[in-house]
């Protein structure tokens, strides 16, 4: 069985990172979100709901299993005895950041590769951050996530979006 961990904070998820979820069902016969717990970031969504929102946006794909993970993504993806790492690619600009996590992977486990997918042009320039600022001032965002995570952000900044 081909397995892989898709990492990230996912805060919340997005239209982008499902189209790296529904392309990646095509490659792996499972695919683990992994919610990353950063105690560093003051997140809009706890770990629980970011889990919940993905689950619900993954309903029909049931290839995907959503967890949640503490410390350094490459101990917890030797834990899941898993030996490939998904990461979604939106620009050039995050290929160098995501470029050093991989290296560094790599260095720390030789055995994990980390395998890399380009997010559909329609959702390239889609990032968490962004539909959380758009959506704090009531901006529309029906095209940047799915509509229980709208629900979920009128819920969090208490107002409907324009």
């Amino acid at each position: 069985m081909k397995v892989a961990i898709y990492p990230g904070s996912f805060d919340p998820i997005t239209y982008g990172h499902l189209d790296i979820l529904q392309r990646g069902a095509k490659v792996f016969d499972k695919i683990i979100v992994a919610v990353l717990i950063n105690h560093n970031k003051k997140p809009l969504f706890s770990v629980e709901e970011r889990k919940e929102l993905i689950r619900h946006a993954t309903l029909d794909l049931p290839q995907v299993e959503v967890d949640s993970f503490d410390g350094l993504l490459i101990d917890y993806v030797k834990s899941r005895d898993v030996n490939v790492i998904l990461r979604g690619l939106r620009a050039i600009s995050d290929f160098e950041y995501e470029l050093q996590i991989a290296s560094i992977n790599r260095k720390l486990s030789e055995q994990v590769e980390t395998f890399f997918l380009m997010t559909s042009n329609n959702h390239s320039f889609i990032s968490s951050a962004m539909v959380k600022e758009v959506a704090r001032y009531g901006a529309d965002v029906k095209d940047l996530v799915p509509p229980h995570v709208i629900t979920a952000l009128q819920e969090k900044f208490g107002q409907e979006t324009r």
